[in-house]
């Protein structure tokens, strides 16, 4: 599919750029795209959840009342979880969330994202650009002449430009990625993907050994 190629003014260069059918027009596999962005934020997860239970409250051990005789269940100590005060029965406990996908199917995700939204014609390119510092407003005025000022958007740049990076940070709904970072999650998590010419490469490269 070919794809014609902008500037950062949002304005047409007259050049097209064809893009991989093996990478942008595959059926997409939508297991695999949900098992990709399920690792991705299970990955995230700290974990760190933690309840006491029984045997690390403070409290006596002592039998509180008599084994049988007063009608109501028999009860042991004042630090069980059915009296207020006690540990918690089944509480959470420290935990990793983290699993593991064979680099073949997480690879399938990236490209059945990416072939989503190309279906969903949410894919630009633009050709490499810069600024002089970095500015937020320079990147602004790049939202807007492209149409994304309102929509969450993912650049990603062909390699590390620290002036675009920058410039970028202090956006909410904006994102910007190198081709080795990109992932299913961010893809997917964007209205829109915005590739910067030098970026396709490397990109198809990656997703097609």
């Amino acid at each position: 599919m070919k794809v014609a190629v902008l500037d950062k003014n949002g304005k047409d260069t007259g050049r097209k750029v064809e893009l991989s059918k093996d990478v942008y027009g595959i059926e997409p596999n939508n297991h695999a795209v949900y098992l990709d962005v399920k690792q991705f934020l299970a990955n995230k997860r700290q974990g760190t959840h933690k309840a006491k239970e029984r045997a690390e409250i403070t409290g006596s051990t002592r039998k509180i009342k008599k084994q049988k005789g007063t009608g109501t269940a028999r009860a042991g100590s004042i630090k069980s979880g059915l009296f207020k005060g006690g540990g918690r029965m089944f509480g959470p406990r420290p935990r990793n969330y983290s699993f593991k996908l064979n680099k073949n199917l997480k690879r399938l995700a990236r490209k059945s994202a990416l072939s989503m939204k190309a279906n969903d014609k949410a894919i630009m390119v633009v050709e490499d650009f810069n600024f002089e510092s970095p500015k937020t407003k320079d990147f602004t005025s790049v939202l807007k002449t492209l149409g994304l000022e309102n929509k969450k958007s993912l650049f990603v740049l062909g390699e590390s430009n620290n002036n675009v990076y920058l410039s970028s940070r202090n956006l909410k709904g904006t994102e910007v990625v190198t081709n080795s970072e990109l992932s299913t999650y961010k893809i997917m998590n964007a209205n829109n993907v915005v590739l910067f010419e030098g970026s396709l490469e490397g990109i198809e490269t990656n997703l097609s050994k």
